[in-house]
């Protein structure tokens, strides 16, 4: 049985919350939140006592912990649960530094720790079975690869003036699920953005409308699409060209229903929000989390892939404050 410690008892806390108490070879034993108020309100539903981050850490009947946290707290937090032998679940980004990830790497290595980073969309069921058709070679070498991200609405301005912006925010999801269908390291970045949902973002510094195209040593193209803004609901889909065929994920709806008239046929809106759409996800990541601290099996997306995806995003802002391609 992994005993687990949850830090931060905000939203995403309480989805791997309820993800843990359904686990049979894992035990939510504590959690803690900045805001006294918010641990108590998730112990009461969990069960879990309510330590303070430092306690968590520093409890010898603690495996591990889920870091879901403020971005600028990880980096202490990674480096405190190194040091005392814990397994760290964290959240997207690792830091918003690039060399700050690699100081974690750094300590998370020298401390044999086992480490993943949440990309939780590698654990679509959709995502993850498109990729293992590529990986057995259904449409032959990859060519030109399509992800399209879009929100349904986008975030308070007051969240985007602390979140790193949209290509560390947002699209870091799609940068590392560009190295997932890949299969090569990109070595070009050329991103262009605007505000174009909200001039409030663009006052902030941001944009709210992007497309990154990547490039791979080999000539594979990945094009990426983000919007902060789609009236449909949220829009998550890929597609992958190959030298044999395409593969494509369409969107999730909230229903499989249609209905066809003489007004033309319609189908039911997609899921609205991240949540709902990545729920087997979500609860597919923590479950290979856990089955590999059992097992000592290989983790992946590990600390690397986190530091990889920062690059990237790293990448595309320079590309956008420049004008011109960045070789990663």
């Amino acid at each position: 049985m992994i005993k687990i410690g949850i830090l931060g008892s905000g939203r995403i806390g309480q989805v791997h919350a309820a993800t843990i108490m359904r686990l049979d070879n894992a035990a939510l034993v504590a959690v803690s939140d900045f805001f006294p108020d918010a641990a108590q309100a998730l112990a009461a539903k969990t069960g879990a006592a309510v330590q303070t981050t430092d306690d968590i850490i520093a409890n010898p009947d603690i495996d591990a912990v889920v870091i879901g946290t403020p971005t600028d707290t990880h980096y202490d937090i990674i480096h405190a649960a190194a040091k005392a032998g814990k397994a760290i679940f964290c959240e997207k980004p690792v830091d918003m530094s690039a060399d700050r990830i690699r100081a974690c790497i750094a300590v998370v290595e020298a401390n044999k720790t086992s480490f993943m980073t949440a990309f939780n969309r590698r654990f679509d069921p959709s995502f993850a079975h498109l990729q293992g058709r590529i990986a057995a070679g259904d449409i032959g070498a990859v060519e030109i690869v399509t992800i399209l991200s879009r929100d349904p609405a986008p975030p308070p301005v007051s969240y985007i003036k602390s979140s790193g912006g949209l290509f560390r925010d947002m699209m870091i999801h799609d940068f590392d699920m560009a190295r997932f269908l890949l299969g090569e390291e990109p070595v070009t970045v050329f991103a262009v953005g605007a505000a174009l949902v909200d001039p409030d973002i663009g006052a902030a510094g941001d944009v709210d409308t992007a497309a990154v195209v990547l490039t791979t040593a080999s000539g594979k193209i990945c094009q990426i699409s983000n919007s902060r803004r789609a009236t449909y609901g949220y829009d998550q889909r890929i597609e992958v060209h190959g030298a044999k065929g395409m593969l494509r994920a369409e969107n999730q709806r909230e229903h499989t229903i249609e209905i066809a008239t003489q007004a033309g046929f319609q189908t039911a809106p997609t899921q609205h929000f991240f949540l709902e759409r990545y729920e087997a996800a979500y609860m597919s990541e923590l479950a290979h989390f856990v089955a590999t601290l059992a097992s000592g099996a290989p983790m992946t997306p590990s600390i690397t892939d986190g530091l990889r995806a920062q690059v990237l995003a790293d990448a595309a802002q320079a590309s956008l404050e420049t004008g011109k391609a960045v070789m990663v």
